[in-house]
């Protein structure tokens, strides 16, 4: 055997079917599509699923649950965590930039401050959000905590509430108004009448 009568194994290749070559070949006139119909046409493409027009399977299965649109991803970072950059990088204060620098979050991320470990060095942390028990934790070791990320919600509540503090204000002038105008003293009507009546 050498590089001039090597073939690949019998029955491992085969030729392409080659259709639409005239009559004579068996495959010509409709090259093996059949008949009319989507199948026949060029340019046919089946979706994904598609069952020949019956109910597909994928709504066919009970569907649960539900995504919620508003969901907030926030990527954890706990306390033995911060403790190991403060004796390790010998950091001080602990912000989103120094997290990412140290490649524990990516620039987009939501970092929330969790609970587990223990915290021994007084370090000021400014991230999105805190556990509560590490927002103790931090407190206890006598640094400060502040929270950037703001819930929808509470953003609402802060705008409504000086709308509906200074409505019930201006309700209860108006009617101090028209009750002194009511409650005149009964000697000024008269004395109106007698004008009138000169």
């Amino acid at each position: 055997m050498d590089l001039s009568n090597l073939k690949p194994a019998e029955g491992s290749t085969k030729q392409r079917k080659r259709v639409g070559r005239g009559q004579g070949s068996g495959r010509g006139g409709t090259s093996t599509r059949g008949h009319k119909g989507a199948k026949s046409r060029s340019g046919y493409s089946r979706k994904i699923g598609f069952e020949g027009g019956q109910m597909p399977l994928q709504k066919r299965v009970p569907k649960f649950g539900f995504t919620n649109i508003n969901r907030k991803e926030f990527k954890g970072v706990n306390l033995d965590t911060i403790q190991m950059l403060v004796d390790t990088k010998k950091v001080k204060a602990i912000t989103k930039e120094v997290l990412v620098e140290n490649g524990l979050v990516s620039k987009k991320d939501l970092v929330k401050v969790l609970g587990r470990g223990e915290l021994k060095a007084k370090v000021d942390v400014t991230v999105d959000a805190f556990s509560a028990s590490a927002q103790a934790a931090i407190e206890k070791a006598g640094g400060k905590v502040t929270a950037l990320f703001q819930p929808k919600s509470k953003e609402l509540q802060n705008e409504a509430k000086p709308k509906t503090t200074a409505a019930p204000k201006a309700a209860t002038k108006a009617k101090e108004e028209t009750k002194k105008e009511n409650t005149k003293p009964e000697g000024d009507q008269s004395t109106e009448e007698d004008s009138t009546e000169g």
